[in-house]
């Protein structure tokens, strides 16, 4: 099948799109002409916002799937709905499983939860792309749509505080503290991006899955300790300086993590993936959190290049430890 990927080098994307070409379908990628592109796949440099000059950049390609991963608000689908409506097999929107209610009343997550979220403004966004999609299957426009959780590859290691930066990593490896949300056994889910391509794969062309919602995560649940205990094991820190920090400090002493916490990792997220397994049989998650963040460290620390270093991470880091201990002293 000809596939387009909106977004196919990202966290996710490049693992679904590595799966599918290995499995002999044709790789197209829509770019802005800013990031590299593998040679096995044809790149197509255009204006995400601009319907005709997409339209241009696509002339002749005639795409049999679509998949989204770079659609955040309802302008995005418009476009989309516009160059694709009548001309695809399906076409699938990554959305989010942090649109679901926070906290949840029941565990764990079904696709049916609550889409409920009112912490993020992200999360809103996603909650109406996904209903203004529901509104043009019913036109018969052929949408699937898949709520990712925490998830990631080799250019990630995962945090609660910016998993796309390697700063909390690398503070653990120098031995500088960082901060864990309440007393960090809050149950967590983490999935290796290679995993979940597994899960998409099997849902791309799959007509089945037409007007159909599914999360892809990973069976594996963590506390936030186990997790940080890990990275600090990747890194093969000795003594990892973990500090407990209510979630409600940090929120006001960081305002910007509102979203990030009490929308999202402050709270349960344990989900249900019987509904994938019966769509796509082979999708099972083999890979270990304790494996997949060696293998993430190990990649980036080999590719110093690739790590991201954030002075914003270290600020935001350091100004809630600071802060907490100073309220602490101030008893």
């Amino acid at each position: 099948m000809k596939i387009l990927f909106l977004g196919g080098t990202g966290n996710i994307s490049g693992e679904c799109a590595e799966l599918l070409h290995g499995r002999g379908h044709e790789i197209f990628v829509l770019t802005r002409g800013r990031g590299e592109v593998p040679k096995e796949y044809e790149a197509i440099q255009a204006d995400r916002k601009n319907v005709a000059n997409m339209g241009q950049a696509l002339k002749g390609v005639k795409p049999e799937v679509v998949v989204n991963f770079i659609g955040y608000e309802v302008g995005d689908l418009e476009v989309d709905y516009e160059l694709f409506k009548g001309a695809v097999r399906q076409y699938i929107f990554i959305s989010s499983t942090v649109e679901y209610e926070r906290p949840s009343k029941r565990l764990p997550y079904t696709e049916d939860a609550p889409q409920e979220n009112r912490w993020w403004d992200y999360a809103q966004k996603k909650i109406a792309c996904e209903a203004w999609l529901g509104a043009r299957q019913a036109e018969g426009f052929p949408a699937t749509i898949v709520r990712p959780s925490h998830t990631y590859s080799k250019r990630w290691v995962p945090n609660a505080v910016s998993s796309g930066s390697f700063s909390f990593a690398k503070r653990l490896e120098d031995g500088r503290p960082v901060y864990v949300h309440d007393d960090g056994e809050s149950l967590w889910t983490v999935t290796a991006a290679s995993d979940f391509a597994v899960g998409l794969g099997g849902l791309v062309g799959n007509e089945k899955a037409v007007g159909e919602a599914f999360h892809i995560t990973s069976d594996e649940v963590l506390t936030w300790n186990q997790i940080y205990e890990e990275i600090a094991n990747a890194v093969s820190a000795k003594d990892a300086n973990v500090v407990k920090v209510p979630t409600e400090f940090i929120c006001e002493i960081v305002p910007s993590m509102v979203g990030n916490l009490k929308g999202d990792k402050a709270h349960a997220g344990v989900f249900d993936n019987s509904k994938i397994k019966r769509f796509v049989p082979d999708f099972r998650c083999s890979k270990r959190f304790s494996a997949g963040v060696r293998e993430s460290v190990d990649w980036l620390q080999a590719h110093p290049e690739q790590q991201n270093l954030s002075p914003q991470v270290d600020e935001t880091i350091e100004k809630v430890i600071k802060a907490w201990q100073e309220r602490g002293k101030s008893r």
